[in-house]
């Protein structure tokens, strides 16, 4: 299944089962999903189309700039925010007093009784049901290196069920993911790039061949009260 979005400038295609947006702190990845959940129905702070809670209104009016196009119809979908994930999950205990057998939905135990990670896996395992978009920003903050690659096992599992994810990431581990589309965004624009020409993984891997010598001349010159 294919979503694109006609943007002012054209049309911006999500033709691959999982799409990476990556950028540098305050490039607009977030904002540009947000604009992506909201154009496909979900709630501007996360959770499934059917979740009605607001906390405050501070979103991008971006939403209303983007239109759709879909081939066929997801059965499932969620949009999953790191920033309010707390509420959401607030939520979903408000509506498990109204009908218990809602948790069953999420793992049987309150978000709120896990950690972060937990939590989040307790999400993906239980309430990603298949054929569905699944709207990520930054998941790997909730999670350690481990839980990450489990992630990616149950994103897989996923995918085979005819899901389709974009998400938002910092993690060269994330978007590692077979076959992913990957889209830049940056001072010139969105555009698509390999994996290898990423900033992520090229910092990374010159980090992790050689630490010392990039931590030296990262902290040169810093004396011992940390002024330069």
């Amino acid at each position: 299944m294919v979503v694109r979005y006609l943007l002012e400038q054209g049309c911006l295609a999500f033709d691959r089962p999982v799409t990476f947006l990556v950028g540098e702190n305050g490039a607009g990845k977030s904002t540009l999903l947000e604009g992506i959940a909201v154009a496909c129905g979900f709630n501007p702070e996360g959770g499934t189309r059917n979740f009605l809670f607001s906390t405050q209104d501070t979103h991008s009016p971006l939403g209303q700039y983007l239109t759709p196009v879909r081939t066929g119809y997801f059965k499932d979908g969620f949009f999953l925010r790191a920033e309010s994930f707390y509420n959401a999950a607030s939520y979903v205990d408000e509506l498990q007093k109204e009908d218990p057998s809602t948790l069953f939905s999420y793992g049987g135990t309150s978000l709120h009784k896990q950690s972060h990670g937990e939590s989040f896996l307790a999400l993906v395992q239980n309430r990603f049901g298949g054929d569905g978009l699944y709207i990520l920003d930054e998941p790997e903050a909730a999670l350690s290196p481990s839980r990450l690659l489990t992630l990616m096992g149950e994103i897989a599992r996923l995918v085979e069920a005819h899901s389709q994810f974009i998400i938002s990431t910092h993690s060269p581990i994330l978007m590692a993911f077979p076959n992913a589309r990957i889209y830049l965004l940056d001072e010139g624009g969105i555009r698509a790039v390999d994996y290898h020409e990423t900033e992520h993984f090229c910092l990374t891997k010159r980090f992790l061949n050689d630490p010392e010598g990039m931590l030296h001349y990262l902290l040169d010159g810093i004396d011992a009260d940390g002024l330069t």
